[in-house]
């Protein structure tokens, strides 16, 4: 019996550490342990998305630092032709597109971006002075140019006293100046020089108050960018707008030869 009360005693005493370790075992602490990186794996999809949306705002910006570091190019008679192109290959034919292209001969030297507006017209157009004195059309101009707002159309303007002279300027633009009283301006007096927007030509074209016929000289301000760094070209409106009046008889007039293109 004492043997018997001996091995219960062992027995419980050796029962107490089994137990100890069993109480000491960690289980739920390891499961908690291991729940804690699944929340982080749960979070961060959502972090590498905002990521990547801050990444994609951040490369938008930098388009006009990038535009603003490189070198200027100048416009180019290639680009025009690339422009025109591209515009029409959408809802023109082969046939119609080979009609639109405009010849080599009607440009005249592009704008190196060395000129200022007076020296690039006279570089471009030597008798001017002669030309002038010999016009005497009304409702028509000489020499058109083409620019991308009204506020660039007064800085063209100022910039024309070298080359002008005793010529006639009429602004053709918008901004507070209603079309009726370009029609009758244009209709009074004999003008030598036009500067403007195309949206204005335009219109003044549709309306017959402007004749294209005795234009001699169609100017693009092409090299000149705005604070967004956008050329006149670059702007879908303006764009759409430039071709409309090439369709309404500049076409026409150069490839008769009658009319030059410069890219200023």
């Amino acid at each position: 019996m004492a043997i018997q009360v001996y091995e219960a005693s062992d027995g419980e005493g050796g029962g107490d550490p089994a137990m100890m370790q069993q109480e000491r075992a960690p289980v739920p602490a390891l499961s908690k342990k291991t729940e804690q990186p699944k929340e982080c794996f749960l979070i961060q999809p959502k972090e590498t998305n905002e990521d990547a949306t801050k990444t994609r705002k951040r490369k938008k910006k930098k388009i006009t630092d990038v535009l603003a570091k490189s070198e200027p190019k100048p416009g180019t008679p290639e680009d025009l032709q690339k422009l025109m192109k591209d515009y029409y290959s959408s809802n023109r034919s082969v046939i119609e597109l080979e009609e639109l292209t405009l010849p080599d001969s009607c440009f005249l030297k592009a704008n190196d971006l060395t000129h200022s507006l007076s020296s690039y017209l006279k570089e471009i157009c030597p008798k001017w002075v002669k030309l002038r004195k010999n016009h005497c059309e009304k409702k028509s101009v000489l020499m058109l140019i083409i620019c991308g707002s009204a506020i660039r159309a007064l800085e063209l303007i100022r910039s024309l006293t070298a080359f002008r002279g005793d010529s006639k300027v009429v602004k053709l633009f918008a901004k507070h100046i209603k079309v009726q009283e370009q029609i009758k301006l244009l209709e009074k007096r004999v003008v030598h020089l036009g500067v403007g927007t195309p949206g204005r030509i335009k219109e003044l074209i549709k309306q017959g108050g402007l004749n294209l016929n005795p234009l001699k000289f169609l100017v693009f301000d092409w090299n000149w960018r705005d604070q967004k760094l956008r050329r006149m070209m670059d702007i879908p409106e303006i764009r759409k707008e430039v071709f409309e009046i090439l369709e309404m008889g500049v076409l026409s007039l150069c490839k008769s030869e009658s009319l030059k293109l410069g890219l200023f």
